[in-house]
């Protein structure tokens, strides 16, 4: 059994999921439009083409995603996406290009329990801690 972390987005899932998958050289396995959910549940008219459901396969693990086609969830809070690279210069080149149009929290730097980890909040409002499986 693999836990894997459930992001929510307002309206730009797509865009994200493509994104995550083009950083980290995932494969977008799953793509769900809301238009496609039953007739009971009621999804607004201007947003059919949300992301009901989606699925991004990075290395072993799955990064799962979806619009908020009610628009009753919050920001991200209290939680953040961790991925630790095979080196320090992949770990960097992600979060570099997460951190791009986004806020960085802890800049990417050696720490002493790693030659390189940083946290930021990417463009689309996700939380990420970035690391290396390279020792400090």
């Amino acid at each position: 059994m693999q836990p894997s972390p459930y992001v929510f987005f307002n309206g730009n899932c797509a865009e994200a999921i493509d994104a995550y998958a083009d950083i980290f050289g995932g494969k977008i396995v799953m793509t769900m439009p809301a238009s496609d959910m039953p007739p009971e549940y009621t999804v607004p008219e201007d947003r059919k083409d949300w992301i009901m459901h989606a699925a991004v396969q990075i290395g072993d693990g799955v990064l799962m995603a979806s619009d908020d086609v009610t628009g009753e969830a919050g920001a991200m809070a209290g939680c953040s996406v961790i991925i630790s690279l095979p080196s320090r210069d992949a770990a960097k080149a992600a979060f570099d290009r997460l951190a791009e149009g986004g806020e960085t929290e802890m800049p990417f730097e050696a720490t002493f329990w790693s030659s390189g980890f940083g946290t930021l909040t990417d463009r689309f409002g996700i939380k990420w801690m970035i690391g290396t499986d390279d020792e400090a």
